[in-house]
């Protein structure tokens, strides 16, 4: 039965389970689903994706995850920062929205799947420890703040072109909006925000995000909110713009025919390298020639940019023909005739060429609009293997930090639930949840907070709420698609936006900062990183774990070294911080941290130095208690600085050593060298045993290592002093 139980974890939900469980699980499966459905779509087009792969992505995972993992109550699927991260990885390989980006994106979750599948089948749940908490809590913050300004366009209804930085793109939709916003945009995004607020405060429980759609919707569907309309080139009233258009049209054009040729001129260099070896004339001469074309590239890529962002930036008025056909004007045009439509228009540009016969023309906002009725096919995700070395880097980032998330999540609710969280089979239930989601065009998932939150409040027994959950995301898909037709994108926004304020909190670097004051000064560096390379967020993560490590090396190669004196609390502590006095004929030195060849000169450099500086020193006492690891490097430099102490007449003597230390010197022969008899359990007991030899015919009458009789008799009587009392006294 344990056997059982661990390859199919989900057998234990039925131990003693009753109708009253069923009944909580289902209410709590359908409250949870509830907020999916709106959360996901919003998601996946921060994913960069259409909204309906974010109902794919709340299909499977979270039954997959819920069988397979270990914690009961963990609501699985699509997440904020995984999303943004995917579109991150992503945007430098494809065209955000086409059919190469899902492609990719279906095939970075099934990465992602794999690497954590494999982390957990191994038992290598520790591998999350690579990323600190004050990286985590700096990304986390960043990650924050570049989703909430990635929405902004959304709340003000303005289109603008993507910059090579996150922080510019935000400088570009702040002066579109100053130039013109979209006020019914506005509003359904504010009143998304007054009903989530207002029913969180009323109740916990109710489904907010839920109603603040369905209210979005109601009044989209009822004003018309939605007003798009199909015109030619003919229509448009201004030289200017079809200039701009035909110039727009002719750039994508070449861009088309030099992709083209950039992906013969790679497959004729690989041609070239097989016959001829890598770095022959012909492979170096066909390099030559694509490294001009990427120049060109670069060159008309930028150009094409230019021309989207202008023909975004273009508003419009519009009237109606003798035939009652539309005419567009630019706004400000002194030829407009009579008829002329109200509202503003403006063209929607996306990447790649405009249809010169059937372009778009918007006066209303925007909405999901047409999704597809039906459950997603099941199929093996096609992988291409040459975006594979570009994704791989970043699907394992998104594997450990989505699980972070999750087993984050999971830890909080096991102290409430008092249920057992087995880190390596949570990994193992979400990876299997990202490769079976890819098998049905799901984008990488992972553990959601607020979802999980919403779970538990309801009542969750098991995991079977999440296969609830399933459920209600299935019957959605199959028969209720038509009614999240005019879901505004501006709501999508405010649910997104909602979700992630909860997730800047300055606490955690006001936390590290008094534990440490360089993890406090990782967080925020991080934190600057990821904010100032974003869309790049890669970056940000390996400054910080970059610095990390390098902390760490560090202080690996400059361990704390101590010499100790006698308190008047009667232990021995750090004379130079308790500002106490030095015995004139040992040295008793405390070393922390572990002895390995990082720092293996360090220790003898500081006990040479000390030998220096007490020209009446006798006896050199090493006190290892913090001393919990020794390699090949330590022992030896061990060896040596015993050796020329006491050849130079000092002599030495060891306290504090751990088993595994005396063991690898007593595997060495160093413990033999050393001698038993200098070998010590304490401080305290060696002290007592070299001071007499080491105070023989010496001029030191009280020594400051020994407690006077008067001193612990008085030490009985009344509590010690703190050293800061008596050094003010």
């Amino acid at each position: 039965m344990p056997i059982v139980e661990t390859a199919f974890p989900f057998v234990r939900w039925f131990k003693g389970y009753s109708s009253a469980s069923l009944r909580s699980d289902l209410i709590a499966g359908v409250t949870v689903a509830l907020v999916l459905i709106p959360q996901s779509m919003a998601y996946a087009q921060l994913a960069g994706l259409p909204a309906y792969y974010g109902l794919y992505a709340a299909l499977l995972p979270p039954l997959v995850a819920a069988l397979f993992g270990s914690s009961p109550q963990l609501a699985t699927g699509p997440v904020a920062v995984v999303s943004l991260m995917t579109a991150a990885s992503l945007a430098p390989l494809a065209t955000v929205g086409s059919e190469t980006f899902i492609t990719y994106a279906i095939m970075l979750a099934l990465l992602v799947g794999i690497i954590q599948f494999a982390l957990g089948a191994l038992r290598l749940g520790m591998a999350i420890n690579f990323l600190s908490h004050p990286v985590v809590s700096g990304f986390t913050n960043a990650a924050a703040l570049i989703i909430a300004t990635s929405q902004l366009s959304k709340v003000f209804g303005v289109y603008v072109e993507d910059a090579p930085h996150h922080y510019q793109t935000v400088i570009r939709v702040i002066k579109a909006a100053l130039a013109y916003t979209h006020w019914p945009t506005v509003f359904l995004a504010v009143l998304a925000f007054a009903v989530m607020m207002l029913l969180r405060r009323i109740s916990p429980r109710l489904p907010a995000v839920l109603l603040a759609a369905v209210a979005t919707s109601v009044i989209a569907w009822a004003t018309g909110y939605h007003h798009d309309h199909r015109a030619s080139m003919t229509d448009i009233r201004s030289v200017e713009v079809t200039k701009k258009i035909q110039m727009y049209n002719a750039v994508t054009a070449v861009l088309a025919v030099k992709s083209q040729t950039n992906v013969d001129l790679g497959q004729q260099i690989s041609g070239a390298e097989e016959t001829e070896g890598v770095g022959s004339a012909g492979a170096v001469a066909l390099e030559g020639e694509k490294s001009l074309l990427h120049v060109g590239m670069s060159h008309m890529k930028a150009l094409a940019e230019d021309c989207r962002q202008d023909l975004r930036g273009y508003l419009f008025l519009a009237a109606r023909d003798f035939s009652g056909g539309m005419r567009f004007y630019l706004r400000g045009d002194s030829s407009i005739g009579p008829g002329v439509d109200a509202g503003v228009w403006r063209l929607l540009v996306r990447h790649g060429p405009i249809d010169e016969t059937a372009m778009t023309f918007r006066r209303g906002g925007a909405i999901v609009g047409q999704i597809p009725a039906g459950l997603p096919g099941i199929h093996v995700p096609r992988i291409d293997w040459a975006a594979v070395p570009h994704l791989l880097p970043m699907a394992m980032i998104i594997s450990i930090l989505g699980f972070m998330e999750a087993i984050s999540i999971g830890k909080a609710m096991a102290i409430k639930t008092g249920k057992r969280l087995d880190p390596n089979q949570e990994l193992i239930g979400q990876g299997l949840a990202n490769i079976v989601g890819s098998t049905a065009q799901s984008y990488a998932v992972s553990g959601s907070f607020s979802r999980s939150a919403v779970n538990l409040q309801a009542g969750a027994v098991t995991g079977l709420s999440n296969v609830f959950s399933s459920g209600v995301v299935v019957l959605t898909l199959l028969f209720l698609t038509p009614l999240l037709y005019y879901l505004p994108e501006p709501a999508l926004a405010a649910i997104i936006m909602m979700a992630v304020f909860s997730l800047i909190r300055a606490r955690p670097f006001v936390h590290a900062w008094k534990a440490q004051r360089y993890d406090g000064v990782i967080g925020v560096i991080t934190f600057a990183a990821t904010l100032l390379f974003a869309p790049h967020l890669d970056r940000g993560i390996m400054i910080g774990l970059g610095l990390t490590l390098l902390v760490h090396l560090i202080r690996d190669m400059k361990p704390r070294i101590a010499l100790l004196a006698l308190h008047p609390d009667g232990t021995y502590r750090n004379r130079r911080i308790f500002q106490l006095a030095q015995c004139r004929h040992i040295a008793v030195v405390r070393y922390q941290g572990s002895l390995v060849f990082a720092n293996a000169d360090y220790l003898e450099e500081q006990i040479l130095e000390q030998v220096a500086d007490m020209p009446e020193l006798k006896h050199v006492l090493i006190v290892g208690n913090g001393i919990n690891e020794l390699d090949a490097s330590g022992e030896q430099m061990l060896s040596v600085t015993v050796q020329r102490l006491r050849s130079a007449g000092y002599d030495v003597s060891f306290s504090g050593l751990n088993d595994f230390v005396l063991n690898v010197m007593r595997r060495t022969g160093l413990y033999d060298r050393i001698g038993e008899e200098h070998m010590y359990r304490n401080a305290t007991r060696a002290i007592e045993s070299i001071w007499k030899k080491t105070h023989e015919l010496s001029q030191e009458t009280e020594c400051p290592l020994i407690v006077p009789v008067r001193d612990v008799i008085a030490a009985d009587r009344e509590p010690p002093r703190r050293w800061w009392s008596a050094r003010r006294s």
